[in-house]
């Protein structure tokens, strides 16, 4: 068959950069590539991979719910929310975000990774120091990188290493996350704002993962200054938020570009995260099953000598070590009817890939159970080395 010739296009510089980009992540094994997640919708597979911690997204009262949204409000906000895309549907969530958290003023985004890189490269700027824990999002890094403020960065939760960066930068801000997302441990937010009042600095705190689910309740504005939150979590939603003083607020609503610039948040999507919260709240007993279900995993997994990390959340790592071989054991895992994350190297640092199996409040006890024992076998089985350690410096 004739082939044709190049065209301009493929004899670019660009063109031949993304090649030979593709072509080196096609040979270490780092190519990502999207999927269509159709087994799960067929049952075939039990979905251990997922962040819908509290099953919302399946739950038929919320689908109504958005059709309800849609229905009173449209399907689109038509426009940014300086122009005309912010309505009632906005306000209220915004109001209720507020009420849960204790800050005086809310802004609405269409993601967590929008918000957080929005944020930070408005708030800050080339005469400022940002002191973040090593571990914090990628949106956090690329939004204060777009800022030029300095960045310096402390150990891991690591108290020690915080106070004596933030010893010297007074009256800085500090950075850090709940519950981290590859990790699963959580930050020492109490201990962490006693250092930044006792030093004069402010403390933000990305609460994706940690957003109604943590069992101690809700981070809040007694102990952070600006809070983000996601609805595409424990919500099993859509959509983000920057909760903050109502001076924040302002300053970042009339100067931040993504936000300016940018069709708003569906308001059918605003209405459904307000009746998600609403119904997380009205059912208290998923929060409940969620906490039994990670319980039961640890215990299960020390049954089957399955070497942990210090997570109490519902996201637990298995820690494999190898970026090959974490994408096999995940690959037959699915084969046996489970869908776990496999996390490779540059998401986690090199040597540190991992199973990341995340638990939620539908997930069955015999699920759980299987899991688990499909884990140990196949790690039991390759001679996987279990007990890589979390390296964080």
């Amino acid at each position: 068959m004739a082939t044709s010739e190049p065209s301009v296009t493929d004899n670019h510089p660009l063109a031949q950069r993304i090649k030979t980009t593709l072509e080196q992540l096609h040979t270490t094994g780092l190519l990502r590539q999207r999927r269509v997640n159709g087994l799960v919708s067929q049952s075939k597979v039990i979905d251990f991979s997922h962040n819908d911690y509290l099953g919302l997204s399946q739950e038929p009262a919320l689908a109504q719910a958005l059709f309800q949204g849609a229905q009173a409000y449209g399907v689109g906000s038509r426009a940014s929310p300086l122009v005309s895309g912010y309505s009632i549907a906005h306000q209220q969530l915004e109001q209720r975000l507020c009420e849960l958290t204790g800050h005086e003023a809310c802004m609405l985004f269409s993601s967590g990774f929008s918000a957080n890189s929005a944020l930070m490269k408005t708030l800050f700027n080339a005469t400022d120091t940002v002191i973040a824990d090593k571990l914090v999002h990628a949106s956090v890094i690329d939004g204060l990188k777009d800022s030029q403020c300095k960045i310096s960065r402390f150990l891991h939760n690591d108290l020690t290493s915080a106070v004596r960066i933030i010893e010297r930068h007074p009256g800085c801000a500090v950075v850090t996350e709940s519950v981290f997302s590859m990790d699963g441990d959580t930050a020492p937010i109490t201990e962490l704002a006693r250092l930044c009042r006792e030093h004069q600095c402010w403390l933000i705190v990305d609460d994706a993962h940690g957003f109604g689910v943590l069992p101690n309740g809700f981070v809040n504005a007694d102990k952070v200054d600006i809070q983000v939150v996601t609805f595409g979590k424990a919500l099993g939603c859509q959509g983000a938020a920057i909760l903050a003083s109502q001076d924040v607020i302002d300053f970042l609503v009339a100067t931040t570009r993504e936000y300016i610039y940018s069709t708003a948040l569906s308001p059918a999507n605003a209405h459904l995260a307000l009746a998600a919260i609403n119904w997380q709240h009205s059912h208290p007993q998923l929060l409940t099953q969620l906490l039994a279900n990670i319980a039961l995993f640890r215990q299960v997994a020390t049954q089957h000598q399955l070497t942990l990390t210090e997570s109490k959340t519902a996201i637990q790592p298995i820690m494999i070590g190898d970026n090959q071989r974490v994408m096999d054991i995940a690959k037959q895992l699915t084969q046996q009817g489970f869908l776990v994350g496999a996390i490779r190297s540059p998401t986690v640092p090199k040597g540190q890939a991992r199973l990341r199996i995340t638990l939620n409040a539908q997930h069955q006890a015999d699920d759980i159970r299987a899991l688990v024992a499909a884990v140990a076998s196949l790690l039991n089985n390759s001679g996987t080395n279990t007990s890589v350690a979390l390296q964080t410096l």
